[in-house]
């Protein structure tokens, strides 16, 4: 046997390992696929299905023809409510610095401002909305942290291609993607291996790794190959598509950078290192962040609020539809009538219609309406019952989901009290949304820093509207302790904030001994009050220290001339800073003191910018 066949051999054996290990996972957590599903039809609305015992979701038939299937979705506005109050969590990202030295200080900023400026970029608020929407689905989402080389600014032209200098993305996972090695792990650090099966199309794989695969058929649910079908049914098969499976594993003895293997169909797409540098102290991790609705004891995947308000959301069906059956009999009456004493077929047409005439045999009985049926008080009692209890498990009063104070509730405390009990049924989503978000921060730096480079340029928003630029390499970013600037409060509205921080000024809390209010803290209450541009507008001090900051950065290659209109004294004190923290080399070191004594100079009278 030659080593290409060999090669093959041993790439087939790798394929044929990684599919079978597919299957086996797919196969171990159908029921909460199924689950999942169940979830998902109900939220919109199709009420009326369950798991067969073919382990399938399927409608099912009326008891009779005549009954009554009406939906009265109770789950939308629940769902809608905790959406709504969990869009407040866009928590600010910062980064502390790793000391107090004044190079950590100067990272720490960089890489907060990079970490807000890649944010936006990637709109970073759009990809938590849509993991939070799967989160409270399924119960669980993902969010995938890429680099992709193929976007960014162009930096050159290769082979007649443009060469892009790549960027951070983002994506969020639904669960149905994600199939861990371990369904009792309780969190993705207690993962060994993690498997990422998605529907992708032929010519994706070709662009993405060079190499031609037949397209086949996917279970856009299963996300099972036509050519290995667990249940031998397809549904919703998206073809000219082939599953691509990606299995992650983590570092091990044979495998000290950790591997992962790429397979599509029967192709073999790639095998080698975990990709990314995105793991603490440099180690390569998985590129997944896990996000929960609720969490669920000794599992690794979440539960959602859907799940538990469906057995609810059955009854209270139930219940409006015999309503409206009853109230249909009371309405139209049911009619007894002798055998062969009338004409059936008629009366089945038109009923007993007012004007109407109703032949009958002479010597029997007329048709007459069935007596004695009434409105039992039952149907209004647990109804009404229902309807609370859907209050009582989702936490959700309402005064969120129909904007309705209670009736009995007329006491503005006890309003306030209603919503802080609402507030703290939900926080612990909220917290679980705030983690993922800042585990995301945190991979996001990571790899700017591992793809960095020597030199990179990045624009970020600045004070008084100005674009600052920042030139930075790998070595500039020392810390990835991402952290939460200021807690969002989900009970606390714009206008709430606004109102706290009036009293907080009329109780004279905020002001120094002499009754005046520092311009910092003005600043910063500016911004918290939504301001921000009457903060910045009047001082520019930040704009002069922001100017020298730059300064200091092109005069790492180059000569800069001291300008008449500079604020001369915060130049000195920021170039100096600079000197004494950075410890630049000598013809950098050399520069820069000659241009502190340009601004010198420009203070003792003289003229020396050029």
């Amino acid at each position: 046997m030659t080593e290409n066949q060999q090669i093959a051999r041993q790439n087939a054996e790798l394929v044929q390992e990684v599919t079978a290990d597919f299957l086996a996972r797919q196969q171990s957590r159908r029921a909460l696929e199924l689950k999942w599903q169940l979830c998902q039809n109900y939220l919109a609305g199709n009420q009326y299905v369950d798991v067969t015992p073919r382990q399938t979701v399927e409608e099912t038939e009326k008891p009779y023809g005549w009954s009554f299937r009406g939906v009265y979705n109770n789950i939308a506005p629940v769902i809608e409510s905790r959406l709504a109050k969990l869009s407040r969590v866009r928590p600010k990202l910062i980064v502390r610095p790793a000391t107090d030295e004044e190079s950590d200080l100067r990272s720490a900023e960089l890489a907060s401002n990079l970490l807000a400026a890649t944010a936006d970029r990637i709109c970073l608020s759009d990809v938590v909305e849509r993991a939070t929407v799967l989160s409270e689905t399924y119960g669980t989402a993902f969010y995938q942290i890429l680099w992709n080389p193929r976007t960014g600014k162009t930096v050159g032209i290769a082979d007649g291609k443009s060469v892009k200098e790549g960027d951070v993305a983002v994506l969020a996972l639904s669960p149905f993607e994600i199939y861990p090695d371990s369904l009792t792990a309780e969190s993705l650090a207690e993962v060994k291996s993690l498997i990422h099966a998605k529907a992708v199309s032929v010519e994706t794989i070709a662009q993405q790794y060079g190499k031609k695969v037949e397209g086949k058929g996917v279970d856009v649910y299963t996300l099972t190959d036509a050519t290995l079908a667990l249940q031998g049914e397809k549904r919703k098969e998206e073809e000219g598509k082939v599953l691509l499976i990606e299995r992650y594993e983590r570092e091990s003895e044979a495998y000290p950078n950790g591997r992962l293997v790429v397979v599509a169909g029967d192709t073999l797409l790639y095998s080698g290192d975990l990709p990314y540098e995105n793991g603490e102290d440099g180690q390569r991790d998985f590129p997944f962040v896990r996000q929960t609705a609720l969490l669920y004891a000794g599992n690794f995947f979440g539960t959602s609020m859907i799940g538990r308000l469906i057995p609810l959301q059955r009854a209270y069906n139930a219940v409006k539809n015999r309503k409206h059956e009853l109230l249909n009999r009371l309405a139209n009456g049911v009619l007894t009538v002798e055998d062969g004493s009338v004409d059936t077929d008629d009366l089945l047409e038109d009923g007993l219609a007012p004007g109407k005439v109703v032949v009958y045999r002479q010597g029997s009985n007329p048709p007459a309406f069935l007596a004695g049926e009434s409105f039992p008080k039952a149907f209004a009692e647990e109804e009404e019952r229902l309807a609370a209890e859907f209050m009582q498990i989702s936490g959700v009063s309402e005064i969120s989901r129909n904007s309705q104070t209670p009736l009995r509730v007329t006491s503005g405390t006890a309003l306030q009290l209603l919503i802080e009990q609402e507030e703290n049924r939900i926080s612990m989503t909220a917290d679980a949304e705030k983690r993922a978000i800042v585990a995301v921060g945190k991979q996001i730096l990571r790899l700017i820093r591992s793809f960095a480079g020597k030199q990179r340029i990045m624009r970020c928003g600045g004070t008084g509207k100005r674009v600052q630029m920042y030139y930075f390499s790998e070595s500039d970013l020392t810390s990835d302790d991402v952290a939460i600037d200021a807690e969002t409060e989900l009970s606390s509205s714009p206008a709430q904030v606004r109102s706290m921080i009036l009293e907080l000024l009329s109780a004279n809390l905020l002001t120094d001994e002499k009754g005046k209010l520092s311009a910092a803290t003005r600043k910063k209450l500016l911004r918290t009050m939504g301001y921000g541009t009457l903060a910045d507008g009047g001082d520019l001090s930040e704009l002069h220290v922001a100017r020298a900051s730059e300064e200091n950065l092109l005069l790492r290659t180059k000569e800069v001339a001291a300008e008449e209109y500079d604020d001369h004294d915060l130049h000195v004190v920021e170039h100096t800073r600079y000197l004494l923290s950075e410890q630049p080399g000598e013809e950098e070191k050399a520069r820069i003191i000659a241009h502190v004594r340009k601004h010198k100079a420009f203070n003792a009278g003289g003229n020396y910018g050029e």
